[in-house]
Parts: C-alpha cells; sequence; structure tokens
C-alpha cells in the first residue's frame, strides 16, 4: 500500500515501509477511519504532518510527543501543537509556552499552533501518529512505535550536530538510540500538569537549544 509522505523522508524510511507490521498497521488505521467517520485524528491527510513540515535533511531539532490530542479539533499532526483556533489551550501547552517566556522573555502566543517551529526545521514527532475520539492511547501498540522508533533511529544514524528535547521518560527511553558526543540531547520531565513542577520549569530547553545550534554554526530557532 503507498503511502503518501514527503519524499526525502520515504527515501530514507522505504524499507519500513514497506514490512508487513507496518502495511497491517495502515490496514489498521484505514479500518478506524471507516469505522469512526471523522472520530480518528488527525484527518488522514495530516497524519504524516510532521515528515511532511520538515524534510530530513533540514533537521535542526526534534521534539517527542506521545500520541495526538484525543479532542475533536485539536490535533492536526504536530505533536504539542494544535489547531489556531483551539480555546482553551491543552495543558502542556499553555506549560511549554510559560517555559518559553520564562526561558527566553517570549510571551505566550495567541494560539497553539506550532507550524512556524517546523517550517524552522523543528521535527514535532509524536511516538503514535493517530488515535480515536476521547481515547488516548487508543492507537498504542498497533506498530506506530515501532515505525517511529525506527525514525528516530535512522536520523542517530545517519544525522549529527541535532537537538532531542526529550520531555517525560516515554521520550527519553525512544532517545536511548542516539548519541549524545555527536548530538545536543535535553532532557526534563513532561510539561503536563502532573510532572511540569518536577524539573520542567527552569529546564531552559529553548535557550539550550540556540546555544547549541548556534555553535554549530546553524540558523537559531526564532521560537
Amino acid at each position: 500500500m503507498e503511502v503518501k509522505i514527503e519524499r526525502s523522508w520515504k527515501e530514507e524510511l522505504s524499507s519500513e515501509l514497506s514490512q508487513d507490521y507496518f502495511q497491517s498497521l495502515i490496514q489498521f488505521v484505514k479500518s478506524e477511519y471507516a469505522a469512526h467517520p471523522d472520530g480518528v485524528f488527525p484527518k488522514g491527510n495530516e497524519i504524516f504532518k510532521a515528515f511532511d513540515a520538515c524534510p530530513f535533511d533540514q533537521v535542526k531539532v526534534v521534539v517527542l510527543g506521545q500520541d495526538p490530542y484525543p479532542t475533536r479539533g485539536h490535533a492536526h499532526g504536530l505533536c504539542f501543537s494544535v489547531e489556531p483556533d483551539v480555546r482553551p489551550l491543552p495543558k502542556s501547552l499553555n506549560n511549554i509556552y510559560k517555559e518559553l517566556e520564562s526561558d527566553v522573555g517570549i510571551s505566550p502566543r495567541e494560539n497553539g499552533d506550532l507550524r512556524h517551529w517546523a517550517e524552522q526545521g523543528v521535527f514535532m514527532l509524536n511516538s503514535v501518529l493517530t488515535v480515536r475520539e476521547g481515547a488516548a492511547n487508543s492507537h498504542a501498540k498497533k506498530g506506530w512505535e515501532r515505525f517511529t522508533d525506527a525514525v528516530i533511529a535512522k536520523l542517530a544514524e545517519k544525522s549529527e550536530g541535532i537537538v532531542y528535547i526529550l520531555w517525560g521518560s516515554k521520550a527519553q527511553e525512544k532517545g536511548k538510540v542516539v548519541d549524545s558526543d555527536k548530538n545536543k540531547i535535553i532532557t526534563s520531565p513532561h510539561p503536563s500538569p502532573l510532572s511540569s513542577y518536577r524539573g520542567f520549569f527552569g529546564s531552559k530547553p529553548f535557550s539550550q537549544t540556540n546555544e547549541y545550534l548556534k555553535s554549530m554554526g546553524r540558523e537559531e530557532i526564532k521560537w
């Protein structure tokens, strides 16, 4: 089955896309969209948006999330990001904005659309790329985790000088394949209300990212 994904990523992941587990995963996802019309997120044409928005050779920063927001109208294929009209903002995203202001002095944006990050080389990948409405983790353990593990492994194998922002234990586990001698790894608790006060606030991921990029002679992110 043909998968519509950005050309450079398709080339890098061609062997993964042809494996039986991935074909079974796609069949499962298609059946979910068929069984729950308008009740699986993000929209079908946005499942691989993180890849489409940030080609393989343009990745400067990786941010790892878990699975898409299970609330209607929120998820659009980039981890932590939401559609521009979403109000109120998800609590984790609110905390990200608070840390952004504390860290680099940028006032919270009016909306939660983080596409401008992706356009600058921030690869915003969820571990699981689809979800059923109102049921967090409903598409977990169907094959997405294996696929996104392979994505991170491919980046770690072929690219150096990337910043990996790993919020929470699940993201940190996924990032274990990354060589910390050849990349910058930033870890902290997750920005969710349950864990943000355990060390997410004050972790300064945004300034750390730009300091590293600057040291590598790369353009900083305009957060």
